[in-house]
Formats: structure tokens, sequence, C-alpha cells
């Protein structure tokens, strides 16, 4: 009967030591995922930063060509008006 109970009490033993291995196996697995998933969001919100600053960056390209834009509008004017003075005094010679 002490044989049984010893016999017992090894498998116990086995059985508690492998449980402890698997706790600690996945233990380290989870902090693995975590740290993964921490790198993960620094990279997201990096991207995040970047795309914000991409949108900026396009909206000053966009108001600058709008600007351009009616440069060019107020030449157009003035060189038809310069090209109108000069047929003006073209025909009056």
């Amino acid at each position: 009967m002490l044989v049984e109970v010893e016999t017992k009490v090894s498998r116990l033993e086995s059985i508690v030591e492998k449980m402890g291995e698997a706790v600690i196996a996945t233990t380290e697995t989870v902090e693995r995922l975590s740290d993964r998933v921490d790198a993960l969001a620094i990279s997201v919100q990096q991207q995040g930063y970047q795309i914000f600053a991409l949108s900026d960056a396009i909206q000053t390209l966009a108001e600058n060509q709008d600007a351009s834009l009616k440069e060019l509008k107020q030449l157009s004017q003035t060189l038809q008006r310069l090209v109108v003075l000069l047929e003006e005094v073209e025909d009056s010679q």
C-alpha cells in the first residue's frame, strides 16, 4: 500500500511539474505576443503621424497650386490687355 501511495504521489508530482512547465511556456508565449502587439501599436501610431503629415503636405500643395493658378490668371489678363494696347497702337499708326 505504501508503494501505491508513493506511485500516486510520483504521478501527481509529474502532473504538477508538467502543468508548471505548461504555465511557464504559456506565460512566455503571452509575453512575446504582448511585445509584438506593442511593436505593432507603435508602428500603427507612427504610420498615423506619417499619414497626417502627408495629408498636411497635400493640403499645402493644393493651396499653393490654387495661389499659382490665380497668379497665372492675373498674368494672362495682363498679357491680354498688353496685346490689346499694342494692337491699338499698331492700328493708330
